[in-house]
């Protein structure tokens, strides 16, 4: 039988059609926008996912000649840190805050005055930022007050879905570590941590494994989607980890940079492990349910390009931003870009940090300020994989997975940067090929992950670094942290909310 893999992103879904030998045969693709209500709010329309994926699938069907009835299990990977509120039918209550909000900053305070910082981080791997589903939670209940009132359920984005299809209420590990009310260890919501801040785990779902089969699809959900009825759906998993699983991280020892609208960093480790050090770096449960996932979200990454493209360079292409970038050198003349457009994750989380560029004169061109998005977000990468090492963890080489991997000029500049050679995925779609790979376990076309990742994770081009160019990187890496050490006393100062 044929499997769907589904990528919800922050800006479009990506769907893959995978047959019984475990080889794409479709792709399809449905465009939206976030919508940013206020300063540091960011939101969707659960009703857009759905018009997507009826796109999807159905751009799938006309374009394989697959019939409904031939497909088995359909999965989806979703992202993380983001939250639907729902009634007791299901039904969304208002828009989905999504992972780039930051309207929850006086939420994450008061919960920091019930518990040690360190403590919680920990238990849950995670920082106490923002970002994370429970701050998000408490938001609503401090400040929706009518919404919170009719309030069943706070599904994660692929609860949500996957309720809307089986009616059932599940939530897979990798994404339950984001809520900052479950233990990273024990792989279980934290009864103390739930108790000390009024959140009933059961409003979040049932936990498992990513892989297993939670239902099938509803007739009438069915027919308005045009697969068959009794169409089997996994659990899912968030993003970022299927990402992992597309480009074959399934072992430990083995480092990630995923370029999607944010640029998250992984590790997998086969138990957790905590950076002590400065928790630039969180602990997150991997969609391979035998592993952890040493992360850090790290910067609005294919955000901050699509902003810069659609708002100051305006031009359709992101071609056209490679060409003119190529033509200002390593450190672009001086020009140097903060990427903080929805805060901080690196080199410090600060939900405050804003988006900066600074260094320009009269001299500059658009050249140097297009090289200059580029780097500042390459830069927060190597704070990343610097931190990795100081902890202890090998990095002798990095996977390159999404978008970025169409743009030899970056995966150039990161290999060099940081000093290692990258190897990109043959398919830019690594989180729908890795959560298709979790819906072909569960259909039984491969025994386990392994076996999937040995011929669905292909890799494609090679970047060796040239020695070369590693001091002016450097030097302009220098530029970078201090930049961002003088302006965050600034950020803290102006944009507190």
């Amino acid at each position: 039988m044929y499997v769907i893999g589904v990528d919800l992103g922050t800006q479009s879904m990506k769907g893959l059609l995978v047959d019984p030998n475990g080889k794409i045969v479709g792709e399809a693709h449905y465009e939206y926008d976030p919508i940013y209500p206020n300063p540091g709010w960011a939101e969707e329309k659960v009703a857009d996912w759905k018009a997507a994926l009826k796109s999807v699938i159905a751009q799938l069907l006309e374009e394989t000649y697959v019939k409904p009835e031939e497909i088995g299990t359909i999965g989806f990977d979703t992202i993380n840190d983001s939250i639907v509120v729902a009634d007791k039918d299901g039904e969304a209550l208002m828009n989905s805050i999504i992972w780039l909000d930051r309207r929850a900053e006086a939420e994450t305070r008061a919960m920091g005055e019930k518990i040690d910082e360190n403590k919680l981080f920990s238990l849950t791997g995670l920082n106490l930022d923002s970002s994370h589903s429970a701050p998000k939670i408490l938001w609503v209940r401090n400040n929706r007050p009518d919404v919170y009132e009719k309030a069943k359920y706070f599904y994660s984005v692929d609860s949500y879905m996957v309720h809307w299809l089986t009616g059932e209420v599940v939530v897979d590990y990798s994404v339950a570590s984001s809520a900052l009310v479950y233990n990273v260890a024990e792989k279980k919501f934290d009864e103390e941590l739930c108790r000390l801040f009024d959140i009933d785990p059961g409003v979040m779902g049932a936990l498992g494994a990513a892989e297993d089969v939670v239902g099938t699809i509803r007739p009438e959900i069915a027919a308005e989607l045009g697969l068959a009825p009794g169409t089997k759906v996994i659990r899912g998993a968030g993003d970022e980890h299927t990402a992992c699983l597309g480009c074959g991280l399934v072992k430990p020892g083995m480092v990630a940079d995923i370029t999607g609208t944010a640029e998250p960093v992984c590790a997998v480790a086969g138990k957790p492990v905590f950076d002590t050090i400065g928790h630039l770096v969180e602990t997150h449960a991997h969609a391979d349910q035998r592993w952890w996932l040493v992360e850090n979200p790290g910067f609005v990454s294919g955000g901050s390009t699509r902003w810069f493209r659609d708002t100051i360079f305006r031009f359709d292409s992101y071609d056209y931003m490679n060409v003119a970038s190529q033509k200002s050198p390593i450190g672009s003349n001086g020009v140097l870009f903060l990427p903080c457009m929805s805060g901080a994750m690196t080199p410090t989380w600060n939900g405050n940090a804003r988006g900066t560029f600074t260094g320009l004169s009269l001299s500059h061109t658009m050249n140097d300020i297009s090289r200059s998005v580029f780097e500042g977000i390459a830069f927060g990468l190597r704070d990343n994989i610097d931190r990795f090492e100081e902890i202890g963890i090998d990095v002798n080489s990095v996977y390159i997975v999404g978008g970025g991997t169409k743009s030899p000029l970056w995966c150039q500049m990161k290999a060099d940067l940081l000093g290692k050679p990258m190897d990109c995925s043959a398919n830019a779609e690594g989180a729908a090929i890795g959560t298709a790979m979790l819906a072909a376990v569960a259909e039984g076309t491969f025994a386990d992950l392994d076996e999937a990742a040995a011929v669905m994770a292909q890799l494609g081009a090679h970047y060796e670094p040239n020695p070369a160019n590693k001091a002016a990187y450097d030097e302009a890496y220098g530029r970078y942290q201090e930049c961002y050490k003088a302006m965050e006393p600034f950020f803290n100062k102006c944009y507190q909310e």
